[in-house]
């Protein structure tokens, strides 16, 4: 169930800013959400997670910004969204260390970092398609980076951290309870 709503969470992290006319600068809960869904679930249930996230691109596409909706441009973005939570199912699924969920949160962050921008580089005309083209789409990102790896890392750290803090305050409860006895 936690998994469900950490999924509700990052989707609601997308919507929100555009319901209340902000904008998030790429701090949403989506990466973190993601590795999170995935270490909770099956493989399988990563495809709900995938097409919660498409329906989320569609609506922002139409309807918050009103630019007419091509999923080829989206492609590279669902890969993207099944691959970490596949990651979160190999590698943090049962009892994941801090380690682990850091390499991980690094490991999302920076896939979508290379993978978003080459693609917005090289499927674009924002940029032109040369070298140069490609560095400087790479260092206008580099904001949006930054904000996505810190978002990623506060969701992830307390949707994993948490619940092993709770854990461990209970156990030292318990044991404390039986050293009383």
């Amino acid at each position: 169930m936690t998994a469900y709503v950490a999924l509700l969470v990052a989707v609601l992290s997308r919507l929100l800013p555009h319901a209340f006319h902000t904008t998030s600068v790429g701090f949403t809960a989506v990466g973190g959400g993601l590795l999170f869904f995935g270490a909770r679930r099956s493989r399988w249930q990563t495809v709900f997670a995938v097409l919660a996230l498409m329906a989320t691109d569609y609506y922002l596409t139409v309807c918050a910004y009103s630019y007419a909706f091509h999923a080829s441009h989206y492609v590279v973005t669902w890969v993207w969204y099944a691959a970490v939570c596949l990651m979160g199912h190999q590698l943090l699924a049962g009892k994941p260390s801090a380690l682990k969920v850091g390499g991980a949160v690094l490991a999302s962050s920076t896939s979508f970092f290379i993978l978003s921008n080459f693609a917005l580089w090289a499927g674009g005309t924002l940029y032109a398609h040369t070298l140069a083209g490609l560095g400087t789409c790479f260092v206008t990102a580099i904001p949006f980076y930054a904000n996505d790896a810190m978002s990623t890392a506060i969701t992830a750290g307390a949707l994993f951290g948490l619940p092993a803090l709770a854990a461990s305050i209970a156990e030292s409860l318990h044991d404390g309870q039986i050293a009383k006895a």
